[in-house]
């Protein structure tokens, strides 16, 4: 080999030498024990490496360029010490990894700021929310209204906490991580303490997350992404207004969420699959509703065929619309055992009726039906029919899982390939529609809950 080749061969093991970084500790209690560190990305997580500690806890793992940004430290009870991973190596020293005070940062210039910040904000968060309690006693309460000197120290005190926060991130170096990271850490993590303690910072805590730059770089590495979007939907829903005025607030959101990330077709789809899901989660029919249309209605990126299905349902599905007819083709089923009647959907005669699909296979479907089956003879008794639509492709497990439902249910044995889950636009299992007697759309439940508060509301009174 010439030796340029070779040459070239050790400047190049040598960059990569000097571009890696390590993140190195000792921890007697995790002498032997397998360490793991894991990234973040997005709403995802991957492995950066494992090493298994010595005799006296020892460990180095490295990280390279890509891995810069939030990552989980985790030993084998896999209970994670959140770390950053930075330009210069990362040396701990500590007794127990799920323990944060017990753990001395030796090396990492953006780790202690972080430790630093994380004690100090904490501490501030608290003081700050019992302040703006008996302030609010102070000026609202006539056995104390009319104390003006306290009040005003109280505001006083508050303004000084609220400086003395911002006056620590401005301190740091305008490149740092942290300096970047932090703010937005605080602003996850106060949702509970302003919805509860101090509403007067509503407006401006929802003001800040609309202006977040949900396309900057710095969020895939944040492992925040997945805490920014459920506490803000959480406080939106939490702000005090009406259910209307509330889902109006999510609207605004959304827009500067999809204004947000509507340069990056790979991000446009990621977080709209994700808002999706997690409006669906918490039963925000409308927010979901909103987003699908808004997002089917653009022209600027390009769905995923997997999404662009998922959010065509609510168009093709919208609350109102006449549903299409179901064949009840293949078995027809009533606690396992066949049945000649009714060969369709609009052949059951009840004021409502809940189509469900799901399946034998589907763990989610059979902890579902746990929960409906019990509260069956009370849905029933107000008017609501059920039929379960199965996408099983075993007629033995079909009989087998239908017997314990005491409503019918049906299947082609097509799976996926049934023609009242393309009708229905039905992208998961279990999924549920609510139906009245003429056929039109009356909800989309996410749950067995909700579906209950629904008869509860409507047809209990």
């Amino acid at each position: 080999m010439k030796r340029s080749v070779i040459l070239g061969y050790i400047l190049i093991f040598g960059c990569f030498q000097s571009i890696a970084q390590t993140i190195s500790g000792t921890f007697p209690s995790l002498a032997n024990q397998t360490l793991s560190l894991e990234g973040t990305k997005g709403f995802d997580t991957y492995s950066i490496g494992t090493v298994k500690a010595d005799e006296k806890g020892q460990f180095s793992l490295s990280y390279s360029p890509q891995d810069y940004g939030i990552a989980f430290l985790s030993g084998e009870d896999q209970k994670p010490f959140v770390v950053i991973l930075e330009k210069t190596s990362v040396r701990l020293e500590g007794q127990v990894l799920s323990e944060a005070s017990s753990i001395r940062i030796l090396e990492g210039q953006e780790n202690r700021w972080f430790e630093q910040y994380t004690q100090e904000q904490g501490k501030r968060e608290q003081a700050l929310s019992a302040w703006a309690y008996l302030q609010n006693l102070y000026q609202v309460d006539p056995l104390f209204a009319t104390q003006q000197v306290p009040n005003q120290a109280i505001g006083v005190e508050v303004i000084r906490l609220q400086q003395e926060d911002g006056q620590f991130i401005a301190t740091l170096p305008s490149e740092s991580f942290a300096r970047w990271f932090l703010p937005i850490r605080k602003l996850v993590s106060s949702v509970g303490a302003v919805a509860q303690y101090r509403t007067a910072e509503l407006p401006q805590t929802i003001a800040a997350f609309r202006t977040m730059d949900y396309a900057d770089p710095r969020f895939q590495k944040s492992g925040l992404f997945r805490d920014v979007f459920d506490s803000q939907f959480w406080l939106l829903e939490n702000s005090g207004g009406t259910l209307d005025e509330n889902y109006e607030k999510m609207e605004v959101s959304i827009d500067a969420i999809l204004l947000s990330v509507g340069k990056n077709a790979p991000l446009y789809n990621e977080v709209t699959a994700y808002l999706i899901e997690l409006l669906e989660r918490r039963s925000l029919t409308n927010a979901a509703e909103y987003l699908a249309l808004t997002v089917l209605e653009q022209n600027k990126v390009a769905l995923q065929p997997r999404l662009a299905r998922q959010l065509e349902g609510y168009r093709a599905m919208k609350v109102g619309t006449t549903v299409p007819e179901i064949q009840f083709t293949g078995d027809i089923l009533l606690q396992g055992k066949r049945i000649p009647f009714p060969s369709r959907l609009s052949e059951v005669t009840a004021p409502y009726r809940l189509v469900i699909f799901g399946a034998s296979w589907c763990p989610a479907c059979s902890e579902a039906m746990g929960e409906l089956i019990p509260l069956y003879e009370k849905w029933n008794g107000l008017g609501m029919e059920a039929i379960f639509v199965s996408l099983d492709t075993d007629p033995t497990a079909f009989q087998a899982y239908s017997e314990g439902m005491p409503f019918i249910a049906f299947s082609d044995y097509k799976k996926w390939d049934t023609q009242a889950v393309s009708d229905y636009y039905v992208a998961g299992s279990p999924s549920f529609y609510l139906i009245d007697s003429s056929g039109k759309l009356l909800l989309r439940p996410q749950s067995v809950k909700q579906i209950d508060a629904w008869v509860d509301w409507k047809l209990g009174k």
